[in-house]
């Protein structure tokens, strides 16, 4: 599944924030946030080493209450325009997420690439996570956009 919003501020404001953890939160909240593993705290995606697992980031169901975790692999970085994580969860055998910055007029475009296969072989579920997925990652595009619009108009409003 694929998403993209235009975000209103240039590519190297979105991707120094869409690479840091508390960046990374802020468009997953309220509905939950991910901790780093232990060893990494103060890393980003740019920093992490590549194409190995850092450990266990742990999801939290609006930020409290530990319901899957990821071990996080991030396999690719062209720092300020595109990084590849290839992790396994707890729900999946396979997650894959590649985030894209593109400057376009006005701002930066940001595209969002998820692949997974769940772990349970249920009927219907691999179609059940799509839409959800669907709907989190829209909430994240949504989330990152208001952000920068709202720093945007807060400095319009300074003399």
């Amino acid at each position: 599944m694929e998403h993209e919003v235009d975000v209103p501020a240039g590519a190297a404001a979105v991707w120094e924030r869409v690479v840091q953890p508390a960046g990374i939160n802020h468009e997953m909240r309220p509905w939950m946030t991910m901790t780093m593993p232990r060893g990494a705290a103060g890393a980003t995606i740019e920093t992490i080493p590549l194409g190995r697992p850092v450990g266990r980031a742990w999801l939290r169901l609006f930020g409290v209450i530990p319901f899957d975790f990821d071990h996080l692999t991030v396999v690719e970085v062209e720092s300020g325009r595109r990084f590849l994580e290839r992790s396994t969860m707890l729900s999946m055998r396979r997650w894959e997420h590649e985030r894209t910055l593109t400057p376009v007029p006005g701002g930066a475009r940001v595209q969002d690439r998820v692949t997974f296969e769940a772990r349970l072989p249920v009927p219907g579920l691999e179609s059940v996570l799509a839409r959800v997925i669907g709907a989190f990652f829209a909430h994240r595009q949504r989330r990152l956009r208001a952000h920068f619009a709202a720093a945007a108009g807060a400095g319009r409003l300074r003399p």
